[in-house]
């Protein structure tokens, strides 16, 4: 009976922070005047291309920039600072969806 608790628990907390690639869609206009319209990156921004990544790359590298021990950007912090963990998950859906386009 605790094991069968145990996974309702689970699979209820997963769904409850699955990722919204829609919502993450909305998020992404933020992003554009730096990554681009379909995340190529502009170079003029010293941004680069985001499009086609791992969500999970995304997701991590948002974090670390939020948290900036390791990775800084003092242009890219007013964007993400208010971002939720749900928010993020979202954002990084949406862009690891987005085509590659060179």
């Amino acid at each position: 009976m605790k094991k069968l608790l145990l996974l309702c628990l689970i699979m209820t907390s997963t769904n409850v922070m699955s990722q919204d690639a829609k919502r993450g869609q909305n998020l992404y206009k933020a992003c554009i005047q730096c990554h681009g319209e379909n995340g190529q990156g502009l170079k003029e921004k010293n941004a680069p291309m985001i499009a086609g990544q791992y969500d999970w790359y995304i997701e991590s590298s948002i974090l670390a920039f939020k948290k900036g021990e390791d990775r800084k950007n003092p242009e890219m912090l007013p964007y993400i600072r208010n971002l939720t963990g749900q928010d993020i998950k979202d954002l990084a859906a949406y862009v690891s969806k987005m085509p590659v386009k060179q």
